[in-house]
Order: structure tokens, then C-alpha cells, then sequence
């Protein structure tokens, strides 16, 4: 099959497309496997945002093509419209309006009146979001914030819990975002996305962490049960953001609560790496200070030195074992809206990384019920003085 421009897509094809699309092949491959340039291919995904478009069926209620077919015969025979209709157990007014809709009964076609309904059946309902302009301004309000759609939408249900009319799914905030001939949020609001994609993708698999040796390393296995149960407040889970120029913050998250701290580092030696975190560790009630699980990154070679200033035991994931570590995994995907790939982190104050830091703390968390980190952390702080 041969690559040609403004060739139209056929419904077999288009159905291909997002067979492929949702099993998760590149747009060069999909491109690759119909004969089409990539740019087709990638034009005809963008429409609806990589969302494939839903299965359509026919109302129950709907007449069929072989009640439209009898229809016709009937016609053609010279019966009433009450003896077709009751030849089909319908009503007569059901008959009579679909004769007339399609041209009368010297012109009625049962394969034209049919294709006919399936067209005039396609007629797009406004989203919730347009129907609803203080829903929309709600949500869009919140993702300026780089709040994610299902933060958004837990939120709205506290916030607003007798009010069924402030009420959108996380789906729906994502279809709005995506599809953009929706008209109800901006195009823009995609940036505070926390991958800020414009097209939806399958999901991918993960990518394997760094291995390295870290000598008298504690294994992540000889961790106590509170840790892993996270019932315990005062377990962290640690690593460094890399920026451009060889730049890089430490960050650092409660397991019970995720509470965030970000860490602005001098380097990215051990030295300076142990001597920032305990620093700043320091600064926490001895409660909140049990345990950090950190990656196997070189920056904690002289973790003994840090257990000594800090009283706080320090174990390691396996080798290319990033998700043992899933809380810090996610929170370094959300400073990506924060601080993306390219940006060189050595500008920033450690003011600045405060800010970041509070304004995660204060979004709701769906694993916390949709309570904040911040309202989480500081039940407990303040329940140990």
C-alpha cells in the first residue's frame, strides 16, 4: 500500500489506528503497518487527543434496517401506514414520521432511510464542563495550580458535598484537556499537567533505575514491617532531582503522610549530599525521624556518617528497583511540572524549593482520602506535643 497525500481514511482503517494506538505502538509503526506518513497518522490522533473515539450503537428503541426494509415492501404494496405499522408492532406516528423524513412513500428507501438515521443520530452532547461555566472555572482554576484531574475531582466532592452540580470525573477533566474541540477548558492548562502531553498515551513500561555499590549498604529487605505498612509516620523515602550542568536538589517524602521536603544541595558528592539532608533533618522532632530508603546513587556512600549526625537508620533499594521507593518515584514526576528536564537547578534558593514544596504539601492526595500531606504531617506534629 503506498504512501498518498489527502488520501481519506476509511473506517477500517481509522479502526486499525486506534487498535494499534491503544496497544501501544509509536505513530511511525502505525504509519508503517497502513501505508501512511507519520504526520497523517499523528494529524488524525491529535484530533481527539490520542482518546479513541467511543463504540457507537443504536438505541434499542431505534427502527431497525429490516423493519426499515418491510417498511418499504409495504409501501411498494400499497398498504396504510396502520397496517405496516401494525405488521411491526409500532405505532402508526412512528411509521408515518420516518415515511416522510425520507422523502415520502413514492421516494422511501429502506438501505437510504437507514444510513440516513445513523447520520442525524450523530449529534455531540455539550460537555459537562460547558454546561457548567462554575464547574469549568473551578477546574480550570486548579490545574493553573498543576493540581491533577483527580485531585480535582476528590477535592470538589469535600468541598462541595451538597452540591451534585460542582461534580466532574478526573476522565472528563482529561477529555476536555485533550479534545480540544470540546471548547470547555484551554489549550494551555496542558503545561500544568504533570507530564504535559498533548496526546494520550499507553502507558509504558517503566524505566530501570542505576546500579551501584555502596559499601555496608542495608538492604531494603531488613527494613521493619511499620515501614512497609506505612502506619508509622517517620520513614522517608529519598534521591536526587538532576537538572542541567550537572545541577541537582535532594528530595525527601514521608511514607505516611508524603510530606515533601526539597533539599537545595552545594553538590553532588556524598560529602555535601549527607551534609544538606542531615541539616535539614535536623530540624524535624525526633518522632519524624526513624528511617530514609534511598536509591543506590554514589551521593549516599557516606550514609554511616549520616545515620551518626542524625540517629536515623538508612537502607537501599535492590539494584533497578526505583519502585521500591514509589512515593519518591511520584513525587519526582510531579516536580517535573516544577522543574522540567533542562533546567539548571543550581539557580534556585533553598526559598525557592520551600515554595514547591508547600504548595505540593497542600494539594489533596487521593490515597489520603483527599486530605492534603500538609493536614496529614501536622495532625501528627501536633499530636506529639
Amino acid at each position: 500500500m503506498s504512501q498518498v497525500s489527502g488520501w481519506k481514511w476509511n473506517e477500517a482503517e481509522r479502526s486499525e489506528l486506534w487498535c494499534r494506538w491503544r496497544a501501544g505502538e509509536s505513530v511511525t509503526a502505525i504509519g508503517r503497518a497502513l501505508g501512511r506518513g507519520s504526520s497523517s497518522v499523528h494529524d488524525l490522533l491529535a484530533v481527539r487527543g490520542g482518546i479513541p473515539p467511543g463504540v457507537r450503537r443504536r438505541s434499542a428503541v431505534a427502527l431497525t434496517l429490516a423493519e426499515r426494509e418491510e417498511i418499504s415492501r409495504g409501501l411498494a404494496a400499497g398498504r396504510s401506514i396502520r397496517s405496516i405499522a401494525a405488521g411491526l408492532e409500532r405505532s402508526p406516528s412512528t411509521i408515518s414520521r420516518e415515511v416522510v423524513r425520507n422523502g415520502g412513500a413514492g421516494r422511501y428507501r429502506a438501505s437510504a432511510a437507514d444510513q440516513a438515521a445513523w447520520d442525524r443520530a450523530l449529534r455531540p452532547k455539550l460537555c459537562v464542563l460547558r454546561q457548567r461555566p462554575a464547574l469549568c472555572e473551578l477546574v480550570a482554576g486548579r490545574l493553573a495550580k498543576r493540581w491533577s484531574p483527580q485531585q480535582i475531582a476528590g477535592w470538589l466532592e469535600q468541598a462541595y458535598p451538597h452540591d451534585q452540580t460542582l461534580r466532574v470525573s478526573h476522565e472528563t477533566i482529561y477529555r476536555s484537556l485533550f479534545i480540544q474541540a470540546r471548547g470547555a477548558l484551554k489549550k494551555e492548562l496542558v503545561a500544568h499537567l504533570r507530564t504535559r502531553r498533548r496526546i494520550r498515551r499507553a502507558r509504558s513500561a517503566s524505566v530501570p533505575g542505576r546500579p551501584s555499590g555502596i559499601v555496608d549498604a542495608i538492604s531494603i529487605r531488613e527494613r521493619p514491617a511499620e515501614v512497609e505498612d506505612r502506619a508509622v509516620p517517620g520513614h522517608w523515602e529519598g534521591d536526587l532531582l538532576i537538572g542541567a550542568r550537572h545541577s541537582q536538589i535532594a528530595t525527601l517524602v514521608e511514607r505516611h503522610s508524603r510530606f515533601v521536603l526539597l533539599v537545595k544541595l552545594q553538590g553532588k558528592d556524598s560529602a555535601s549530599v549527607v551534609s544538606a539532608l542531615a541539616q535539614q533533618m535536623q530540624q524535624l522532632p525526633a518522632e519524624l525521624r526513624k528511617s530514609v530508603t534511598w536509591d543506590r546513587g554514589t551521593e549516599m556512600a557516606q550514609h554511616k556518617a549520616f545515620t551518626v549526625a542524625t540517629d536515623i537508620d538508612v537502607y537501599f533499594c535492590d539494584p533497578q528497583s526505583p519502585w521500591q521507593r514509589g512515593s519518591n518515584e511520584n513525587t519526582n514526576g510531579l516536580l517535573r511540572q516544577y522543574f522540567p528536564d533542562g533546567m539548571n537547578l543550581a539557580s534556585l534558593s533553598q526559598q525557592d524549593l520551600d515554595q514547591v514544596a508547600l504548595e505540593l504539601n497542600q494539594r489533596p492526595r487521593q490515597t489520603l482520602g483527599f486530605r492534603s500531606p500538609a493536614n496529614v504531617f501536622d495532625s501528627f506534629v501536633a499530636a506529639t506535643h
